[in-house]
């Protein structure tokens, strides 16, 4: 990339020799002296009252040093049956799914503590589940959480129910906009909950000091989130917690959830010992948080000349046990909201069942709504004989136009990356062969939001080291340190990245909704700001110039008009800190919540169906994204392949398998995820239209390559099989039945 030396090049990521070598350290490698091991006792039961619960027998086996229930948490104690986001929910007068924790013991080895939850003893008495997202949301519905309201952005609902979130977004005027179609298509869409596929189990370690201070250490996207959490679990000031952040084994939203640190904090307070808890595979798939499932109705007008005139949707999804989070919100937004439809209605709701909770997945809900919307959009382009590609060319979003909730979309790149698609495939031809064929499919994500900060400081030598608060996942690390070694014009390999904890970092949010490189990014360009501001204020006085006449260039400060006339960085840094110096520099740089960068993805897939067993192989699948500037060009393409790949599993092969609503599928064998067998090679089309926002334009990459991929590979089996799948996944089964009945 010209006139760059460190952003836009392929550096290996900084953590690579550690990964490799097996010398990361992750939660569950932490062994501290008298550690504990802790187990969970799960319910057996989607729906039951808890009749008697005694643990007197697990409390008198050899070598079980603590056993805790809901009685034991401190934050329970006022309220009669709590509903809070984020915390393990250690069930008290009833449970509300299979697999929900109920007691949890910590003994002196793993054996002890898996044959002391064998002796606590429960009476349940089961009541009438829930496991039919839309029988659940009928006013007639027997209700999970009595006090239930249904939030939106209005207040609250009036009447209790099963809807924890509702929203609904109305432009133009719908009624007439469908009298204008020429066509009018609608068709109902169901996806089914699906795991994030993470290798790292979960896991936790906490140990308690003399004074009360817990620590905690735990993989986790966001160490000051889990934090606040502990705090209000445990009703203990944030200074009394100190949160350790380790590498992370694959997140992908999955590990904003903390299933396991507050029960260890909470025995480790108990028993004065540090505690262990590491889920087991059948844990992580029975207990954690899938993405939802969905069930989507989408009406589509559109002229003879192929411009839509209106649109509805009516968006349902299956959050589970636990209201976790406003998926009906980010469906809502992102589902129709990157094509120009004057007349539009969304309807979108969060509904409440008796199956495991729901949890985020690599932009929460909008895969779900895209899997409906564009699949749809190309039922239109084929009834209409349209090439579906220049039909998204014709009603796509740009600069100016509102998004489904009224936010004006910025400066944006969805005609470059049409166009960079459309000369891909121009490139590659028609796709020729017997049961063969080509699916196109288009999203947005405009963006997760928070706040963020970081700190550089310069060493003696001239190094520097970056400290952050926000957690690696996709290898944000070495993007960052790029940032800084651009900003200073030093070499790459003097930049050290600190990952600090809760007691020493600067304050971080979530690292989700892509937001990490993007809104840390610009943090860290701010910190490196003010860091120069500082050294070149000491450089004009050793110089004696203006600092106005200061240009930085390979870590000297030199005079414009004269650069033989200059000062490095180290010898200013150095100077900085002698009996005479300023202090230390050290720069620091902070973000609120900044303005949206919306990124926009294209796909296109080809396949070929064998019709003998319902087997689709993919071929080819090419990949175009606005990512405004791509700081790592290599971390860039790795983001979006691995995101393409998740979304094949998601098109083809996965699905949890509910009966009775405990899920039947708990382990890899039987939960399938693609392998490199199931994924071709993956072409990456680099688009950067610079945000207006964020430093050298960036803008956020993880999830927009996530949500066309449903409806691509789709859209792809229609093409080459003649049949169109409805329901997710598209297994071949599912495949060779719909043959069969076409």
């Amino acid at each position: 990339m010209a006139g760059y030396t460190s952003v836009g090049k392929r550096i290996p990521r900084v953590d690579s020799p550690d990964k490799v070598t097996g010398a990361a350290v992750y939660s569950a490698d932490i062994v501290l002296p008298h550690m504990l091991h802790a187990r969970v006792l799960r319910s057996p039961h989607a729906h039951a009252l808890i009749r008697r619960l005694d643990i007197s027998r697990a409390q008198a086996l050899n070598g079980v040093m603590a056993v805790i229930t809901a009685a034991d948490v401190p934050v329970y104690k006022d309220k009669a049956e709590p509903v809070l986001a984020e915390t393990p929910h250690l069930a008290g007068t009833k449970v509300v799914y299979d697999g929900q924790p109920v007691a949890a013991v910590a003994a002196i080895n793993p054996s002890i503590a898996r044959e002391a939850l064998g002796l606590v003893e429960v009476d349940y008495k089961e009541i009438h589940p829930l496991f039919d997202v839309q029988e659940a949301m009928k006013p007639d519905a027997p209700l999970i959480y009595p006090g239930l309201h249904a939030q939106h952005p209005g207040g609250e609902d009036p009447v209790p129910g099963n809807i924890p979130w509702r929203v609904e977004y109305t432009r133009g005027d719908v009624d007439r906009g469908f009298k204008e179609a020429d066509l009018i298509l609608e068709n109902t869409f169901i996806t089914r909950t699906v795991h994030q596929g993470y290798m790292e189990p979960m896991a936790a370690v906490a140990s308690t000091d003399v004074n009360g201070k817990v620590t905690v250490w735990t993989q986790s996207q966001g160490i000051f989130q889990v934090r606040e959490l502990l705090a209000e679990f445990l009703n203990l000031p944030l200074s009394h917690i100190n949160v350790v952040p380790v590498e992370i084994g694959g997140a992908f939203g999955g590990k904003t959830y903390q299933l396991l640190s507050p029960l260890c904090a909470l025995l480790s307070l108990k028993t004065g010992r540090p505690v262990k808890m590491v889920m087991t595979r059948e844990e992580v798939i029975r207990a954690s948080r899938p993405a939802p499932a969905s069930v989507i109705t989408v009406k589509l007008g559109v002229t003879k000349q192929g411009l839509m005139t209106a649109a509805s949707a009516f968006m349902i999804f299956d959050e589970g046990a636990f209201p976790e989070r406003p998926y009906a919100l980010n469906a809502a937004v992102h589902g129709l909201g990157h094509y120009k439809i004057p007349n539009l209605k969304i309807e979108a709701f969060d509904v409440l069942t008796n199956k495991v909770p729901s949890g985020s997945y690599r932009a929460p809900s909008a895969p779900q709504a895209a899997f409906a919307v564009e699949s749809q959009v190309d039922l239109i382009a084929r009834a209409m004989d349209m090439d579906p590609l220049q039909l998204r060319i014709i009603n796509l979003a740009e600069e100016g136009d509102p998004m489904p909730d009224g936010t004006i979309f910025p400066r944006v790149g969805f005609k470059e990356t049409m166009q960079k698609m459309a000369e891909h495939l121009a490139g590659k031809g028609k796709i020729e062969g017997e049961n063969r064929g080509r699916g196109i499919a288009c999203s947005y994500w405009r963006g997760g939001v928070g706040c963020s900060s970081a700190q550089v400081n310069l060493n003696a030598d001239g190094t520097i080291n970056l400290v952050l608060g926000s957690t690696d996942l996709t290898g944000s690390r070495t993007s960052l340190a790029q940032i800084v070694a651009e900003e200073f014009s030093i070499p790459f390999q003097r930049v050290s990245v600190v990952t600090g904890d809760t007691d020493t970092a600067p304050y971080s949010d979530l690292a989700v909704g892509s937001r990490t490189t993007y809104q840390m990014g610009m943090a860290v360009y701010r910190a490196c700001q003010d860091a120069k501001i500082k050294l070149a204020g000491q450089a004009a006085l050793r110089l004696n110039v203006e600092a106005v006449r200061l240009e930085l260039d390979q870590g000297y400060f030199q005079v414009k008009e004269n650069p033989d006339r200059c000062v490095s960085i180290a010898e200013l840094a150095r100077n900085s800190i002698k009996m005479k110096g300023e202090g230390p520099i050290i720069g620091h740089g902070s973000v609120g919540t900044p303005p949206y960068a919306p990124m926009f993805a294209v796909h296109a897939a080809d396949v070929q169906v064998d019709k003998e067993t319902g087997k689709v192989k993919i071929l080819s699948y090419a990949a175009a994204q606005d990512v405004g500037r791509a700081i790592n060009p290599a971390l860039v393409e790795g983001q979006i392949q691995g995101a393409v790949a998740q979304g094949i599993g998601w098109a083809l092969t996965e699905q949890y398998v509910f009966e009775s609503g405990k899920v039947q599928n708990t382990t890899l064998l039987d939960y399938k995820m693609p392998t490199a067998l199931d994924v071709p090679f993956i072409d990456v089309l680099l688009v950067e239209i610079g945000s207006d926002a964020g430093p050298y334009g960036i803008r956020p990459v993880g999830e927009p390559p996530m949500i066309p991929a449903l409806a691509c590979i789709a859209n792809a089996v229609h093409s080459a099989a003649g049949i169109r799948l409805r329901e997710l996944p598209m297994s071949p089964e599912a495949v060779f039945r719909a043959l069969q009945s076409s």
